[in-house]
């Protein structure tokens, strides 16, 4: 058991909240454009291949950044470099959680299981990515992105426009964050020759571009709200998320960049939660 807690630490398996509630209104979305029957079956099969593909990612990239991980005193306390866990043992739970994942997509349907390597690779290659581009955010944001795309694609079995929109949407908020995020290590990450928005920009300008992009996740979700059947429950839960969006840009400042971690963790993690839950009620409660 300490074990499998040292792993759920490894990865942050809590984080898995971010992405979980967008997978679930992909679910649920297409149960509604297709009139399809809930099946808990695929419900489980769903939430399993999240569980999966998120320790793949995590995992390699705690694999990968070890020795910058060890360098780094805000992440020195991570179970590779603190010597909970060897890197040998996280790269066999890398590649575990990775068959496991194509496993699941296997008992969905032959399209999740044709894609399931392009999504790994895209999940996976993001931990390459700080070391070559700045852009990395957004490699890291396309993965969760994928998220609502197949759990859409498990029920209605093809490929459908307003999904898309609801990837257009993590892929801007994840995008935003992660740039608030990154602001922890800009002054590491340009000694170490690492790639950023903050080591590329600086703090100021990268606070700037952080703002802009939510603007447009911020968009994507008014689009969804208007251009489906949306009820009441769905323009709160937009509006809310949409008001948390803004918040987070208040709690961080160029000179105080304490209150980071409650932007990241705690305000992203609600806003997901409650645009999930209502988005998902309105499906049913139209009014």
């Amino acid at each position: 058991m300490g074990r499998l807690i040292n792993y759920a630490r490894l990865v942050k398996f809590e984080h898995t909240i971010f992405a979980l509630p967008f997978a679930l209104i992909g679910f649920f979305m297409a149960l509604q454009e297709t009139s399809s029957t809930l099946s808990l079956k695929l419900l489980v099969l769903v939430l399993l291949c999240m569980v999966f593909a998120r320790n793949a990612a995590m995992g390699f990239n705690r694999y990968l950044d070890r020795e910058f991980d060890k360098m780094n005193p805000r992440t020195a306390v991570r179970e590779i470099p603190a010597g909970v866990l060897t890197a040998r043992s996280v790269l066999f739970y890398v590649v575990l959680n990775s068959a496991l994942f194509i496993v699941a997509t296997w008992f969905i349907n032959e399209l999740c299981f044709f894609l399931s390597p392009v999504a790994l690779f895209v999940i996976l290659f993001y931990s390459y990515t700080k070391r070559i581009t700045p852009l990395c955010h957004f490699v890291l944001s396309m993965g969760l992105a994928i998220a609502p795309i197949g759990a859409y694609l498990a029920v209605a079995g093809k490929f459908s426009w307003l999904p898309l929109l609801l990837s257009a949407v993590v892929f801007f908020w994840v995008s935003g964050f992660d740039i608030i995020y990154a602001l922890q290590d800009e002054g590491f990450d340009k000694s170490q020759k690492l790639k950023s928005v903050p080591s590329l920009l600086g703090i100021n300008r990268a606070l700037t571009a952080a703002k802009v992009i939510h603007v447009f996740s911020a968009a994507f979700v008014l689009a969804i709200a208007m251009l489906m059947p949306a009820g009441i429950l769905q323009w709160i839960g937009s509006l809310i998320f949409i008001a948390l969006l803004a918040y987070q840009h208040l709690l961080v400042k160029p000179d105080d960049l304490s209150r980071v971690n409650a932007a990241f963790f705690t305000t992203n993690g609600i806003a997901s939660v409650i645009y999930g839950a209502l988005m998902i009620a309105g499906f049913y409660l139209l009014f």
